[in-house]
């Protein structure tokens, strides 16, 4: 299904909000009954062909007194879930004046791996509004009209000719986070927070497995997503890796905060026929859901510039950190971006326990590269990475690319068994040139650029070439790392004799302390020399209070002069600008 079958059912779901809601609940509220209905009713269809023989089943079962019901109810409903209630969302129709009674009946009909979608969504809870204000009977004929397919099979006449065609479970996450994006701009809410480009997924899918797809031979391998959302990047995940090798088996794990994008993410688990269990609900941070389980893959686009504070209790007690996954280091707690990358990190499977290592990629803003002094949680986490060779590769995207945010945004590729060529190496990328986006006819949200096919295999082949270029820069780990030095001057008393303490060693002047940072490559002595005492000869520095810090700071790699505008062009600009202004106050004026 092409993008613009994809949009004629964004817009039809879109348009029964507008219908049936409007008057009754607020458009940043449309989300609380349009997603789980949504949801409802695509399980609903895809139940419809096996419905009878459950139910059939399931009264055979209750006469034998069989309370064990789900292996056998699974097994001819065809999926992970089932409905043992006699509706469908077609005869809820039927008793118009029931219909509140036995929603409440079909709802209670479902498996229980349903019941916590149906949890998650706080459904239950918007019955009473829904029948005093008489929108229940119309909100569910509007989604058993015959022009809309929410299944995954296609719908043909007796003749076998096609109706509609099917909408699978990658195009219904199309649907589903294009809905979330639309229902957040009305709530003003961050568009993006659950939603990454699919562009963006395409060319992390290709960053992973490209290098590697050669080796992925028949076997099992994991898939995670920390902060998965409505499951986008696992769903995408997996069908690229399919495509590599079909044979292999690739199972799917996830964990997601936010209750309404959890609950989306699993329905998608069930209908897949994969393992609702694998993906959690809560706080990937202060409540890990895989902490004893390793992955071969990995890909995330984190919350960043947010808050960790909720989930600091359970990570640091008394400025000890208490949790073994961030026990390098943690971030400030107005920005816990880093602490997503470093439990990623935390569950990469070792050599020995594949001969592949783990891989992942993950985004993150400008903070990431650079925030933090020597010492402090943030260095020291990109110390680590350094130190243990894990980072190979940092790509600067163009701003403009997501639906939330305009700011700069960066991939991070790591991998924990780097070719020979990539050892002790760390490759920058910058596509943020026009050659490597093309621009948006309509803004959707803050997005005005994508990438195309022919965008993603550029910046693929410039990664995977490995080379020194105007866009690609192949540098030592070491040149990212600097050590910290606290540069002293003696403290002289008001006659201007220097103040020695009680052991006779010169005071250091608080008031004329000063940092230098040194390049890793440079020689300290020689640095201090040269740099510090040619300008102040009473200097020094204590060797045992030295740092070590390490930034990635790719201005400093990729910084192109621009010469300032003509006083001309500043000219004719500002007069412009005047002469708007006064025919405006005409217009003002007259008015």
């Amino acid at each position: 299904m092409n993008q613009t079958q994809h949009n004629v059912i964004i817009n039809f779901i879109w348009s029964i909000a507008d219908d049936v809601l409007r008057g009754v609940y607020s458009r940043g509220k449309y989300r609380d009954i349009i997603l789980p209905f949504t949801v409802l009713r695509r399980l609903d269809a895809i139940l419809e062909p096996t419905k009878d023989a459950v139910l059939e089943i399931h009264q055979k079962l209750n006469e034998m007194k069989i309370d064990n019901q789900a292996p056998q109810l699974r097994r001819i409903s065809g999926y992970v879930f089932y409905n043992t209630s006699k509706f469908t969302f077609k005869k809820l129709l039927n008793e118009p004046g029931n219909i509140r009674q036995n929603l409440e009946n079909y709802l209670d009909g479902f498996s229980s791996d349903v019941q916590d979608i149906i949890s998650k969504f706080k459904l239950r809870n918007q019955l009473e509004t829904m029948e005093e204000s008489n929108i229940t009977f119309p909100l569910i004929e509007k989604f058993c009209t015959s022009t809309l397919n929410l299944s995954p099979n296609p719908i043909v006449d007796k003749s076998e000719n096609l109706i509609h065609e099917g909408l699978s479970n990658l195009g219904m996450g199309y649907v589903f986070e294009e809905l979330i994006r639309k229902f957040n701009e009305e709530n003003n809410e961050e568009a993006g927070e659950h939603f990454t480009p699919r562009e963006i997924i395409k060319l992390m899918t290709h960053l992973i497995f490209d290098p590697i797809k050669s080796k992925i031979k028949d076997g099992t391998f994991l898939i995670y997503d920390p902060a998965c959302g409505s499951g986008g990047m696992l769903t995408e995940a997996e069908h690229f890796a399919k495509e590599i090798n079909p044979k292999a088996n690739f199972i799917l794990y996830g964990q997601e905060l936010q209750p309404e994008t959890f609950a989306i993410c699993k329905a998608d688990m069930l209908i897949q026929g994969g393992k609702p269990e694998n993906i959690k609900y809560g706080s990937t941070l202060s409540n890990d859901g895989f902490p004893d389980v390793q992955f071969d893959f990995m890909l995330s686009n984190p919350p960043y510039g947010k808050t960790w504070k909720i989930d600091q209790p359970a990570i640091v007690e008394k400025k000890e950190i208490i949790d073994s996954r961030f026990k390098i280091g943690v971030p400030r707690v107005n920005d816990g971006q880093l602490l997503f990358l470093m439990n990623m990190v935390s569950k990469m499977k070792t050599k020995d326990d594949s001969p592949l290592g783990s891989r992942f990629v993950t985004i993150h803003n400008g903070s990431a590269l650079f925030t933090g002094d020597a010492g402090q949680g943030e260095s020291e986490i990109r110390k680590y990475l350094l130190e243990n060779d894990l980072l190979e590769a940092v790509i600067a995207l163009p701003n403009d690319l997501f639906y939330n945010t305009g700011i700069p945004t960066y991939i991070f590729v790591l991998s924990n068994k780097k070719e020979v060529k990539r050892k002790g190496k760390l490759q920058l990328i910058n596509v943020t040139d026009e050659l490597f986006f093309a621009k948006m006819r309509k803004p959707l949200g803050k997005k005005r650029v994508e990438f195309n096919a022919q965008h993603i295999k550029t910046i693929t082949k410039l990664y995977s070439d490995f080379g020194n270029n105007e866009y690609s820069l192949i540098l030592d780990n070491e040149d990212f790392g600097y050590y910290q030095i606290t540069v002293h001057q003696p403290e002289r008393d008001k006659n201007g004799n220097l103040i020695t303490d009680s052991k006779g060693k010169q005071k250091s002047d608080i008031k004329k302390k000063d940092i230098e940072n040194i390049p890793l490559k440079d020689d300290i002595e020689s640095f201090f020399k040269t740099e510090v005492l040619t300008y102040v000869p009473d200097a020094w520095y204590i060797s045992k209070e030295t740092k070590v810090g390490y930034e990635i700071n790719f201005a400093k790699y990729f910084y192109k002069y621009q010469a300032p505008r003509s006083l001309a062009e500043i000219t004719k600009d500002i007069l412009a600008v005047e002469k708007e202004t006064d025919n405006l106050l005409k217009e003002i004026i007259e008015a």
